[in-house]
């Protein structure tokens, strides 16, 4: 889906659908991470504001689902979570979890 489409779909969800539609919006985002500037990029290609890809991860961040990278100063570092994001799709303590619902511990 285009983007733009996916936030708006984020936009209205609730629930469940919303921490969905989040993701989905950021894994699409994260796509284009590599781009400079990136909020102008996403602007100017897609027609996407930046508070749309910050809202969702601000939303995922309250759901528990992912922590932002914060500067020294305690500011949000939203591009640098996108990167990290993009370079390490599933963390090591979400993969443990994953297997070990799967497996019985002995």
């Amino acid at each position: 889906m285009r983007l733009k489409t996916l936030a708006k779909l984020y936009r209205v969800a609730k629930g469940e659908e919303k921490v969905a539609r989040a993701w989905e919006l950021v894994r699409e985002a994260v796509r284009y991470s590599s781009r400079e500037p990136y909020w102008e990029f996403l602007r100017r290609s897609f027609d996407v504001r930046a508070e749309d890809i910050k809202d969702a991860l601000r939303f995922l961040e309250e759901a528990g689902e992912v922590q932002i990278k914060r500067s020294v100063d305690g500011k949000r570092l939203y591009v640098s979570t996108l990167k990290d994001i993009r370079e390490n799709p599933v963390r090591l303590d979400r993969w443990l979890r994953s297997i070990s619902k799967k497996r019985p511990a002995r």
